[in-house]
Parts: C-alpha cells; sequence; structure tokens
C-alpha cells in the first residue's frame, strides 16, 4: 500500500511539473521585433568583405559550366528566390526542392529544408558542388578565383590568406547576413505604434495567435521555431514520376546511406539525414517574414497562392499527419489572417546594385 501511494505521488509529481513546464513553453510562444542578427565570431562582418561576397554571389564562376550564379536561384527581384515551384537546376539535370528566400537567413539555426547545415559558412559550399545545382568542383573554383588579381588581392586583404573554398563560403555568408528585413508594420506594432497596422491586419493577428494555431510554430522575431515538423505536405505531381527528378531523389537517398534507396518514391525530407523515426517526411518551419513575396510555398513549390496554404492547415494539414488538427477558420478569419501575412510581415524592398564582376 505505501509502494502505491508513493507511486501515486510520484505520479502526480510528475504531472504536475509537466504541466507547469508546458505552460512556461506556451508563454515564451510570441511574436517579436527583429533585433541586430548573430555574427559568429570567426567571421565579423566588413564593408570590404561584404562586397567580395557581394561580387562572389553574383559571379558565375562558381558553377561549373559559368552560366550560374547564386543570384540565379536568389534573384534579388524575386524576394532572393527563383519563384519557381522547384528551383533551377544545373543543365540536364533536376533540383527537387523549392528555392527558399536568402532574406533574414541570418537569423536561421539550421539551413536547406532538412537542416543538413548549422552555418551560413556550411551552406554556402552545398549548392557549388551539387551536381544538379552548380556542379563545380571546388579544388578547380579556388584556381578560378585564385587567378582573378581582383578576387587574389581582395582575399590577401580581408583574410591575410590565399584563396581557398572556406573564405569563399565565409565572404558568401557576410554578404547574406546583411540581407536583413527592415521596418515591417509588424515591428513597427510589437514596438509600440498600434497603427502600423490596419483593423483587418489586427483581426489576423488575433486568428494567428489564436485560433488559427499559427503561433505555435511561428513565433519570435524570425517567425520560426526553427524545428521540424512532418505535415505530410502532397508530392508535387508535376515531377514526381518525372525520370530527371527521381534520379535526384534516388541521389540523394544514396549518398545519405539510405538502404533501399533504388526504390524511395517520396521527398523523406530530414529522415534521409537523421533516419530517425520522428525525422520521417519532416521539413523545417520556414520563417513567414516576406511571405507574400516568396511564392510558390513548401518545399516543393506545391501551393502557388497563401491561399491555398491557408486551405491546407485549414484542413489539418496531409493525410496522416500528427502535427495539425482541423482549425474550422470561417471565410472571414481565412481573409483576415492573409491580410495580416500579406500586410504585417513585408519590410522595405532590399535594394541591391548588382556589382561589376572582375
Amino acid at each position: 500500500m505505501l509502494k502505491r501511494n508513493s507511486f501515486l505521488i510520484f505520479f502526480v509529481f510528475i504531472l504536475i511539473f509537466f504541466i507547469i513546464n508546458s505552460s512556461e513553453a506556451e508563454k515564451k510562444k510570441k511574436l517579436e521585433y527583429l533585433t541586430e542578427p548573430p555574427i559568429p565570431k570567426d567571421n565579423p562582418l566588413t564593408k570590404e568583405k561584404i562586397e567580395l561576397g557581394k561580387k562572389l554571389f553574383f559571379d558565375r564562376r562558381l558553377s561549373g559550366d559559368g552560366t550560374t550564379s547564386c543570384a540565379s536561384c536568389h534573384d534579388p527581384e524575386k524576394a532572393f528566390t527563383d519563384s519557381s515551384e522547384i528551383s533551377l537546376s544545373y543543365p540536364t539535370t533536376r533540383n527537387f526542392r523549392n528555392a527558399p528566400t536568402l532574406i533574414n537567413i541570418a537569423y536561421a539555426r539550421y539551413l536547406f529544408w532538412d537542416g543538413r547545415a548549422k552555418t551560413l559558412e556550411q551552406q554556402a559550399e552545398f549548392p557549388i558542388m551539387s551536381p544538379f545545382e552548380m556542379n563545380q568542383n571546388l579544388d578547380f573554383l579556388e584556381e578560378e578565383i585564385r587567378i582573378v588579381p581582383e578576387y587574389s588581392e581582395a582575399f590577401k586583404k580581408i583574410f591575410g590568406q590565399e584563396i581557398n573554398i572556406k573564405l569563399i563560403a565565409k565572404a558568401l555568408a557576410a554578404f547574406e547576413r546583411t540581407l536583413i528585413s527592415k521596418n515591417a508594420p509588424i515591428d513597427r506594432y510589437l514596438k509600440g505604434d498600434k497603427n502600423a497596422l490596419t483593423d483587418e491586419a489586427k483581426k489576423g493577428l488575433e486568428i494567428f495567435t489564436g485560433k488559427g494555431k499559427c503561433i505555435q510554430c511561428h513565433h519570435g522575431s524570425y517567425l520560426s521555431d526553427q524545428k521540424f515538423h512532418a505535415l505530410m505536405v502532397p508530392e508535387n505531381p508535376k515531377y514526381v514520376e518525372e525520370d530527371k527528378f527521381i534520379v535526384t531523389r534516388r541521389y540523394i537517398a544514396k549518398i545519405n546511406h539510405y538502404p533501399d534507396y533504388m526504390n524511395v518514391k517520396e521527398d523523406l525530407g530530414r529522415y534521409f539525414k537523421t533516419k530517425k523515426k520522428e525525422d520521417y517526411k519532416a521539413f523545417k518551419t520556414p520563417t513567414l517574414r516576406e511571405i507574400a513575396k516568396t511564392a510558390p510555398y513548401m518545399h516543393n513549390g506545391i501551393f502557388k497562392t497563401l491561399d491555398e496554404v491557408i486551405d491546407f492547415f485549414d484542413k489539418g494539414g496531409g493525410k496522416g499527419n500528427k502535427v495539425l488538427k482541423p482549425l474550422n477558420l470561417k471565410e472571414d478569419e481565412k481573409k483576415a489572417l492573409k491580410t495580416f501575412l500579406v500586410e504585417a510581415l513585408s519590410g522595405e524592398d532590399i535594394k541591391i546594385k548588382v556589382p561589376e564582376i572582375p
């Protein structure tokens, strides 16, 4: 009897502890205005480094055939995306995911839809050497950049070293950390300007933080929990059975040591990398900042409009997902939510003058 009572007391204690901590976690889920982005100590920003990174960002030498630059898939005129369902590909190949915006990427803890990189410096190398993106040999790239006098002098002045891929990545990362969304209405509102949002946008904010449950995953200043969720987004039927798309999907599975890579039929997301059950078809929660400018949506561009995205969440996500439940939003609530997303989360346009490439 004593043991039974002790067990019950222990169980109640654990339950209370869980409830209290859950409540504390819920309290933390709020919107915050943007502050200065974190800058790594081993790659401080300087004007010269940012300018060097900008030139490299627009330089087509970074691709194997000299036709593609970082700006090809992250076009400043398209909110640093390429506005395609599936991102642009190296000739004769097919990419298999949507190109996310680089705006505010300085705040991201994980890069890529599957989170395989944790810093912009790590991220920069992947698309350059990817066979279906820029398809460049990194050793060869070092020599291509090194032979250009302007680049050679700039790297020596800025880094005090000869050019290598790690320094190229640092320069690119430095430029990308300057792509910050400024003066968005939501930031002004959170700082105290209650006139920064229209009445309809304020109603949408209430839906966002309440009935719509958007804030559960889209909170903080970056408007993302920076985690990975399996919402069971449907495969994009335009590409799923395309030969080149299948090749890329198998390739990704193969290099990540997925045992049955020849028969993989879907994009398994973070699971390709971690092999953890909870990561099966899980993808990173994207930021919602600048969402009005970055269509199409989701990791495979399946939704062309925000209306489609809102309907997807309203219905409780994709078939078989265990994350979402139907919201039962009314049409006027959907309209207000869309108004908030469009009007409140867009900052001033980032003006980038394309540099002269040496």
